[in-house]
């Protein structure tokens, strides 16, 4: 089935559109079950932060709470630093999580993920990567420089000697 908006967060059934037109009728209606998903508050983000959702089809179903997003999948959500791209994603708004599926790529502070499947539960901010079967999936994780030792370093230190002291054995 194929909706359109009628309110801010009621969809309606409507006659078949180019995928254009429909793509770009259902975005409000994307924008609407991302942010209006009950009394939940998403975790470290503000209650209104806006997540943004790209593709070549996109189709909402009201009375399941599903998005269902295909082709050239792209996702912003600015409030969490995360970039994403996948050949599909489907969101569960009761559950409050994103499958993204199809060379999936996520971008999230400089740290990456790649994999065949990638699922994001959106209360948790924790992301759950699946392989392509006899595949592996890819993490690329900036790690930051340890900070600089504290103590100072002693004011007459021992003078380094490159040949070891050897002891004299008392046994001959």
């Amino acid at each position: 089935m194929i909706y359109s908006v009628a309110s801010p967060f009621i969809l309606t059934q409507s006659p078949p559109m180019s995928r254009l037109r429909r793509s770009l009728f259902l975005l409000p209606a994307i924008a609407a079950t991302v942010l209006a998903t009950g009394s939940h508050s998403i975790a470290q983000a503000p209650a209104a932060s806006p997540l943004t959702l790209r593709a070549n089809t996109t189709e909402a179903n009201a009375r399941t709470g599903v998005v269902v997003a295909k082709g050239n999948v792209q996702i912003n959500y600015p409030a969490r630093q995360i970039q994403a791209t996948s050949a599909q994603a489907i969101y569960y708004s009761n559950e409050r999580r994103i499958v993204l599926s199809g060379d999936v790529y996520v971008l999230q502070q400089g740290n990456s993920l790649r994999g065949e499947t990638i699922t994001y539960l959106v209360d948790e901010g924790r992301f759950v990567a699946l392989p392509q079967p006899n595949k592996q999936v890819e993490a690329i994780y900036l790690i930051e420089a340890p900070p600089a030792p504290t103590t100072p370093t002693p004011a007459n230190p021992a003078p380094f000697s490159p040949r070891p002291q050897l002891q004299q054995s008392t046994n001959r």
